[in-house]
């Protein structure tokens, strides 16, 4: 098998990849900008093998203990988003003034065959707080495992700088068609979610 090298000046002149080669890149396939949206929901189908979400500035109306931002899942389209899953979450914080910090498990953000599976705790809604983060679905057409999913997100909670870690699965061998991302209470007031499928 012959090497075939790339240098500073023959590297612009390609122009497309072998057959061989694929690009491996982030196609985008949809984007939703909140605007005090009760949730925002997005289709998939079998053409990717994964789905990342980016999520830009999620800002929520509210500020209760239940400003939770979650997911769920359909397998008919949208009309009912009620997969069961099973999750996990923990995550790390900070004082902006230092007064205190910590990493944690939370069980009251994970479910065990439920829905509404937390992604971030308690965001804050003051004018300049925000989420933003990512979110990568794998395989959601198969027929045969369930559904896995993993992601990360960094929010302000109100001069407390927060990071959360999540994963979980739709409990279901049916093909998954449809994600819903919402709060537990108030609506999105702002921000956008990018949905890329994997090539």
């Amino acid at each position: 098998m012959a090497i075939n090298l790339a240098n500073n000046s023959s590297l612009a002149n390609i122009t497309s990849l072998p057959a061989s080669i694929t690009g491996g890149g982030l196609t985008l396939v949809s984007s939703q900008t909140a605007s005090a949206s009760a949730s925002l929901e997005f289709s998939m189908d079998s053409t990717y093998d994964s789905y990342v979400f980016k999520f830009i500035n999620i800002h929520p109306s509210a500020q209760d203990s239940l400003t939770d931002l979650v997911i769920n899942f359909s397998t008919d389209g949208g009309s009912n988003y009620n997969v069961l899953q099973t999750s996990t979450f923990f995550g790390a914080y900070h004082h902006e003034g230092d007064a205190y910090s910590g990493l944690e498990y939370y069980p009251s953000l994970d479910v065990a065959q439920g829905t509404n599976a937390g992604l971030v705790d308690n965001a804050g809604n003051s004018n300049d707080a925000s989420i933003s983060g990512y979110l990568q679905i794998f395989n959601p057409s198969s027929s045969t495992f369930v559904k896995h999913w993993i992601g990360s997100m960094s929010l302000d909670q109100n001069g407390v700088s927060a990071t959360t870690h999540v994963a979980g699965y739709g409990n279901t061998t049916n093909s998954i068609n449809a994600v819903q991302y919402k709060f537990l209470s108030g609506n999105i007031d702002d921000g956008i979610i990018k949905m890329y499928g994997v090539a």
